[in-house]
């Protein structure tokens, strides 16, 4: 029995591997390919995962006696320092009008998962998600303009600037969502996901727009990095097997406490590296061809497995009633090792049946 077993699963596993290659996928281990054929519940980040992260500034909202240029300029001076998405969007939106932003702050601070501090004029400046702007720094809207703030279009994702303790702007980032992510998370249904959240920093009314479009059975929106750990280490308490998927620093805490993380290769450094996989994710398809290979692979270990003992059992059966001579049962075993190594190596994916992904 040994020889077969210990020549044809791992060839399954290391040419399962190879196929998730073609797919633009990188698996660290085959014990991850396991984990995944039995996962039943994926956390998707938005930004950069369900999104394209190439965001864009479509509206500056000023309030008070700022106007949208000066709103921008102060934006784009404390975001150059930041090396994100949106931060990179606000600076080119600011390029892109011919606005100037010499440095006039001083020193910048960095808050993890929520935004940047600075001073401006001897003022507090602070620029981020809602939940620091409001909450954490306590700034507060112009009276007479709540209606305005009420009004802002929920289907983008939003930056709040305030500047001694006032809101000052809010600048509207469009982070289009994948075309093809409703269909995919369809097909992750088919393949055995049941359960598919959506977790972002963005605003309750930003993340219940894009949650709808996709599909998702649950989200939470102003998350922080240890929200989404939480989150993934308390359904693998209730027995779930959960994956992962995201691009950021923030994300890596969750990407580490998953069952299987799965990071965007054009994301952070420390994402990809605590991940167990990672895809170039031109397609979101990417992830149908990795759950299917990896329900392939168990199907095949489990063909393989039967196989082996079935067809070694007759023999030895066959041989102990003087049916099959030692030469014939010796020269059989050795064939159907060669042939079932030899078919473990094959693609687990039909080409007819493979998702078209991009070169």
């Amino acid at each position: 029995f040994s020889c077969a077993l210990k020549l044809s699963m791992p060839l399954a596993v290391l040419s399962a591997m190879r196929e998730c290659g073609s797919y633009h996928i990188t698996v660290k281990g085959g014990k991850y390919l396991e984990a995944l054929a039995n996962a039943d519940t994926i956390v998707f980040d938005k930004t950069g995962t369900l999104t394209h992260a190439t965001p864009t500034v479509v509206q500056v909202v000023p309030f008070g006696t700022r106007t949208e240029d000066e709103v921008l300029q102060i934006a784009a001076c404390l975001e150059e320092h930041y090396p994100h998405s949106m931060a990179n969007a606000v600076v080119q939106a600011a390029a892109a009008k011919g606005i100037r932003h010499d440095e006039m702050h001083s020193e910048v601070q960095y808050v993890v998962a929520h935004g940047i501090a600075s001073q401006i004029g001897g003022e507090k400046a602070v620029i981020g998600s809602q939940h620091f702007v409001f909450e954490d720094e306590g700034c507060c809207i112009p009276t007479s303009e709540c209606g305005k703030f009420d009004a802002l279009p929920p289907e983008y994702s939003h930056l709040y600037l305030a500047i001694g303790g006032v809101l000052a702007g809010v600048i509207c980032i469009a982070d289009p969502l994948r075309e093809e992510a409703a269909e995919v998370l369809k097909q992750l249904r088919g393949l055995g996901i049941r359960k598919a959240v959506m977790m972002t920093g963005d605003s309750e009314r930003t993340a219940a727009a894009i949650a709808k479009q996709v599909g998702v059975d649950r989200f939470f929106a102003e998350v922080l990095p240890e929200d989404k750990a939480n989150f993934v280490q308390q359904a693998k308490a209730e027995g779930h097997t959960v994956v992962m998927i995201g691009d950021g620093i923030n994300d890596s805490p969750a990407l580490s406490a998953a069952d299987i993380g799965i990071a965007i290769n054009s994301g952070a450094a420390i994402a990809r590296e605590i991940a167990d996989v990672t895809i170039k994710a031109d397609s979101l398809e990417e992830l149908v061809a990795l759950k299917a290979i990896a329900n392939s692979l168990q199907k095949r270990v489990h063909a393989n497995y039967r196989f082996v003992l079935t067809f070694n059992s007759a023999l030895i059966a066959l041989g102990a009633l003087g049916i099959l001579q030692p030469a014939s049962s010796a020269m059989l075993h050795n064939l159907s090792t060669i042939g079932i190594s030899l078919k473990s190596m094959t693609n687990l994916l039909p080409e007819n049946k493979a998702p078209q992904l991009k070169a």
